[in-house]
Order: structure tokens, then sequence, then C-alpha cells
């Protein structure tokens, strides 16, 4: 038997000494990377586009529409005939909000169900714009009263991530291949979605709407999407689809959810990459289910869609390219071609 010589051995230590330097780098990169996705969004909040309607005789409410374009590029303002138009767009959520001129006086309305802080933001702006500190507001949608400023909703958005973070990378290193790992990812985020609505909706109340199935279909179908993309990045990258898959829900996905504020209250383009992502997109989905009866559910629903069947896409075809890689080897030893 040889023994290595000392110019073969040589490079060993050199090899070690290039891990720890790339390690030392990438953490500090990384660190900067998570600061900068968490700090910048919360540092920069503020109505960007934000929808609001207006309603009233139509001299009034041209000077609402004045004072409020002086905060340039803040609001998209929507006009409504009425009181009953403007309640209806915001049930339909196409306004977070209507500010209405009365003979009586100003009344704003709200939606705390779709943003607590929203709401909040808009009785300050009013109440600044008009001079008046009493006006009247009238919350169309509330947020349950288990969960006044929606933090339970925003909590939950980290461990549903992780929850499909963990289902993707469990059937990744069980080697669960083909049907078998769609089998699984799908039966897992159907239990994560029972159990998690079994939670916030039967037990601390946070979730209200009329619909439970519907309630815990949303928290599958964002747990799908999530476990999905993580298991076909695998399936495509091998283990290191993992990381990416994990990275891009943590460092995006979660920061850029707007599940706290509202999307239109993230700097761009961090508000619109949010909600193309499972996090952005399965809050919406279920504010929309459980506050609104449904109203403005199709673009994320969609969302998650896509992101659920091309990740189940990916996890398919990973096997399959797997299972004709490794019937080729035999044959390639025994001088052979592979037929199909």
């Amino acid at each position: 038997m040889s023994t290595p010589s000392a110019a073969q051995a040589a490079p060993r230590p050199l090899s070690q000494a290039r891990r720890g330097l790339a390690a030392t780098v990438l953490i500090p990169v990384l660190a900067a990377l998570a600061l900068w996705a968490f700090a910048w969004p919360a540092a920069r909040t503020a109505p960007r586009e934000l929808p609001l309607g207006v309603a009233g005789p139509a001299g009034a409410v041209a000077q609402v529409e004045q004072r409020l374009e002086r905060r340039e590029g803040a609001f998209e303002i929507h006009r409504y005939a009425d009181e009953a138009a403007a309640r209806r767009a915001i049930e339909d959520r196409t306004v977070y909000g209507a500010i209405v001129v009365t003979a009586q006086g100003t009344e704003l309305l709200t939606a705390s169900a779709a943003s607590p802080f929203v709401a909040q933001q808009l009785r300050q702006t009013v109440a600044g714009s008009t001079g008046d500190t009493q006006v009247r507001s009238v919350d169309v949608v509330a947020a349950p009263a288990a969960d006044p400023r929606g933090s339970a909703l925003n909590a939950s958005v980290l461990p549903l991530a992780l929850a499909g973070i963990a289902a993707g990378s469990m059937v990744t290193l069980l080697g669960l291949r083909g049907i078998r790992a769609v089998g699984a990812l799908a039966v897992a985020a159907a239990l994560v979605g029972v159990v998690a609505a079994a939670i916030a909706h039967s037990w601390l109340g946070v979730l209200t709407g009329h619909h439970w199935w519907a309630e815990a279909g949303s928290l599958a179908l964002a747990t799908l999407a999530v476990s999905a993309a993580v298991a076909g990045l695998s399936a495509l990258l091998g283990r290191a689809g993992i990381g990416l898959g994990a990275g891009i829900v943590m460092l995006l996905g979660n920061p850029f959810s707007g599940a706290a504020t509202a999307p239109e209250m993230l700097p761009e383009p961090a508000g619109a990459i949010g909600q193309w992502l499972p996090p952005g997109a399965g809050t919406s989905l279920l504010r929309s289910v459980s506050f609104f009866d449904g109203a403005a559910a199709t673009g994320p629903a969609l969302t998650l869609t896509w992101w659920a069947a091309l990740g189940l896409g990916a996890v398919l075809a990973g096997g399959a390219l797997g299972t004709r890689t490794r019937g080729a080897a035999p044959a390639a030893e025994r001088g052979l071609t592979p037929v199909g």
C-alpha cells in the first residue's frame, strides 16, 4: 500500500483554510442581508398609493382630495357617490377606508380587519388634514375582539413558513421521490391547515370566518406552496435547494409579506415582491377568507396555487430524472444504451 507524499497531503490544510475563510465571510453577509430585509421595510413604512375612498357632495369631496394630494404618492383616491357605496368598496377590499363628507361633518370609515395599522394611520391622517380631532370613525369590518391589533395573525406568518420549510426539507432528507413525495407534502400541508385552524379559530378566536374549512384550506395551501417550493428546488438542485428555498421564504417572503401593516405601506418593490411570495399571498388570502367572506381572494389563491403546482411539478420531474439516472448507471457498466 502506497503512502501519500508530503506534496499530496499539503493541499488539505489549504482546503480547510478556504472553508474557514468562506464561513467567516458568509456569516456577516447573511447577517447584513437579514438586517436589510427586516429593518429596511420597517424603517420606511409609509402609505404608497394606498387605496382610499372619498364620498359626499362634489365640492366638499374636491377639497378633501386636494388636502390628501398634498401627500404626493401616498393615496390612490377612489370616488364614490355616497356612504353606502364606500362601505361596499371596503367590504370588497377595493379600498382600506373612506372619508365621507356629510351635512353633520366628516366621517371616516375604516376596516381594522384589513389592517389595524392602516386603520390607525388613516385616523391620524384625517384628523391632521381636517384639523378636527373629533372626526367620527366607523369600523366597517372590525378585527376580531380576541386580536384587535392583528398581532396573532402577524405572528402566524413565521410558524406557517417554518412548517412548510420543515415539510419540504424532511421529504428531501428522507429520500422520498415522485408520487410518494407529492403525497407526503400534500398530507403534511393538510394536517398543518387543520391544526392551525383549530388553534387560531376554534381555540384562540383570532380567525372569525363563517367557513372553518375554507380557513383550514387557506392555511394548508399556504403551507403547501412553501413546502413544494423547497422540495422542488431540492429535487432539481440537490440539498442546496433547501437552503435556497428557505432563504427566499425567510429573507424575502416573511419581511415583505406586509402582515403587520399592509403591502402598500412597504417601500417598493418590497410590497409587490411580498405578494408574489407564499407568506404575503397566504396572509392576504387568510384575511379575505376569514374577515371579508372571500372578497379579493382570487389573486392570492392563484399565486399560492402556482407556487404549489410548480414546486410539485419540479418534485415529479426531479424524481423522474433521478430514476432515469439510476437506471442508466447499470446499463453503462454493461456497455448498453438505456432505452427511452
